[in-house]
């Protein structure tokens, strides 16, 4: 115990992850009394230099929702306290897991309104990268949007888009056709996603502010995405985005504008609709890679189906 105490809860350092994995225990619960005070410090590092640069660059239902979530800026947040502000607004609530959720699952959880929430956090003295999400990412920078009742709508949207997904392939008796096509809506659905949901542009009158969360907790992503004068910017195309790869350890070069979350609801929708058309049957190669366990998700999705 001596050991865990020490070692709080920092992303990759955490033996209660450890063996919650080890158990294969992936809801679990957000044991409070092991964050440690770097645990606490790098939380405090993290919100108190974001203040400036979310008030530039955040878009307007984002300082709505940190606002509303009345989050402690000094101490790792309790995910009942959040979700005792968050529930009310929109149903949503932040759901603990230990790591990775299988894309089904994922997307599953949002249409039930859960949001998957890592516990851990990075360490203080490396506070720019992290190639996985901590809760500073998802609880300062997910979890705001969620207070907005079109946006959050608009995740259970997504869901839905995953259950016609396993849908679709459940009615593929070829099973060579049958991966390959659920492997292109896979890509399809985690490009969408990574364009909007992570790294999403809304226009704001003549300027473009930020509502994706990869932005929103990143202090030199979010500038960058903003003021950089080589980032491409550009209105959504669904076209365009299902078929353009992204890689996720350098800035972003290329990012989409949606005008409103109206309009993203709507998208999604139409998405759907190119997924039930064979639309995203064949979208370019290239990353993201959808690796076995997404693919196992949506199999096993399509096996026993959810009503």
């Amino acid at each position: 115990m001596a050991t865990v105490l020490a070692t709080g809860l920092t992303t990759s350092e955490a033996p209660f992850i450890e063996e919650a994995r080890a158990h294969h225990q992936l809801y679990i619960h957000q044991p409070y009394e092991l964050y440690s005070e770097e645990n606490h410090a790098a939380w405090r590092s993290l919100f108190s230099r974001m203040q400036e640069r979310w008030q530039r660059y955040g878009n307007k239902h984002f300082l709505r929702g940190i606002s509303a979530l009345c989050l402690d800026p000094q101490r790792v947040p309790r995910l009942e306290d959040v979700n005792r502000f968050l529930n009310p607004l929109t149903g949503f609530r932040a759901k603990p897991v230990s790591g990775y959720v299988p894309s089904f699952v994922f997307f599953d959880c949002l249409r039930n309104r859960e949001f998957p929430t890592t516990i851990t956090i990075r360490r203080s003295d490396r506070l720019d990268y992290l190639p996985e999400p901590d809760i500073f990412h998802d609880i300062a920078g997910h979890v705001p949007m969620h207070t907005d009742r079109m946006f959050a709508d608009t995740l259970v949207r997504f869901g839905e888009c995953a259950h016609t997904a396993a849908e679709i392939v459940n009615g593929i008796r070829d099973e060579s056709l049958r991966l390959r096509r659920l492997e292109s809506i896979i890509r399809a659905m985690a490009r969408f996603f990574w364009f909007t949901i992570e790294f999403g542009l809304m226009r704001e009158g003549s300027a473009s502010k930020a509502y994706g969360s990869g932005l929103l907790s990143s202090y030199g992503e979010l500038e960058h995405a903003i003021e950089a004068s080589e980032v491409q910017r550009y209105p959504i195309q669904i076209e365009w985005v299902i078929n353009q790869g992204f890689e996720i350890d350098h800035f972003q070069p290329l990012l989409f504008v949606v005008d409103s979350f109206d309009h993203l609801f709507g998208l999604v929708g139409e998405l759907e609709k190119w997924m039930r058309a064979g639309k995203l049957d064949n979208v370019a190669p290239g990353e993201p890679e959808v690796n076995e366990q997404d693919l196992k998700s949506f199999l096993k999705a399509s096996a026993h189906p959810l009503h």
